[in-house]
């Protein structure tokens, strides 16, 4: 299988199998991973060819579900797992990579009507695990999926507020899952999304706001301290800051001066991880 039409292709044959399917996720991963690997072994440079490829198989899976009725949120998961498995068969997954997927998921998400918060959460959550056996670190990956997020959630022209504390929310759920650092994935997660904000021309205030407020409430749920969960959220949305320019580091100040949830919000710059 090329890349020409890989998307079209990808469609066609996951709506047979998803509607027959009772596993529309375990469907989703095995398809989509088979098709990446196919076309990726097809072309001379498969590291270069996999960003691209990765959103024209997501966004194929996810017309799939929409035209068979699927559930959504299963096919965009299923989906951007199976590619991050297929693209590391072939090649080597790469911060790129997993930044382009989670965007295609999420933009893809939006424009078959899928609730795009609710995938952020999920992408976020469940892409960690995903990534564990890639080259690449949890934090770099963390901090992709960061960047997609806000990426896919501008695509689409949703809120990226609400994107900021659903990826947040979905990294710590996961890292906790498969024994990571939780506090420095939040730190990673932070400042991905502060960053990916500041590009796109969002209000990094409101997005720094949120982050922490869900890294702390997320925090101790999973039982974190929720204070470290603050200050790691607000020194990530502070590195990110430092990169974009005096108004994002006054706004990210801001923010944590003012505290969140009742927490006091410490900025250790540089972070030192704990």
């Amino acid at each position: 299988m090329g890349l020409e039409n890989i998307g079209q292709k990808v469609k066609d044959s996951l709506v047979g199998v998803i509607r027959g399917a009772g596993d529309i996720l375990g469907a989703t991963i095995e398809e989509t991973r088979k098709a990446t690997v196919s076309a990726l072994r097809g072309v001379g440079d498969a590291g270069s060819a996999a960003s691209g490829l990765v959103a024209e198989v997501i966004t194929g899976a996810l017309q799939a579900a929409a035209q068979v009725g699927a559930e959504v949120g299963s096919t965009a998961k299923g989906a951007v797992i199976g590619v991050v498995k297929g693209v590391g068969e072939v090649t080597t997954v790469t911060v790129g990579v997993i930044s382009d997927a989670v965007r295609a998921a999420i933009k893809g998400t939006g424009e078959v009507g899928g609730d795009v918060a609710d995938a952020s959460a999920s992408l976020a959550q469940s892409v960690v695990g995903a990534t564990k056996d890639t080259a690449v670190s949890l934090e770099d990956a963390v901090a992709g999926i960061a960047r997609g997020a806000i990426m896919g959630t501008k695509d689409v022209g949703g809120d990226l507020t609400t994107a900021a504390s659903s990826t947040i929310r979905g990294t710590i759920h996961g890292t906790q899952q498969v024994g990571g650092d939780v506090i420095e994935a939040i730190r990673a997660s932070a400042s991905g999304l502060v960053k990916a904000t500041g590009e796109v021309g969002g209000d990094v205030a409101e997005v720094t706001r949120n982050a922490i407020v869900a890294a702390v409430r997320a925090a101790e749920g999973v039982g974190v301290n929720t204070e470290k969960a603050a200050s790691a959220a607000g020194s990530g949305a502070m590195e990110a800051a430092q990169g974009i320019g005096e108004s994002a580091i006054k706004a990210v100040t801001g923010v944590a001066a003012a505290g969140v949830e009742g927490v006091k919000v410490v900025i250790e710059t540089p972070f030192k991880k704990k």
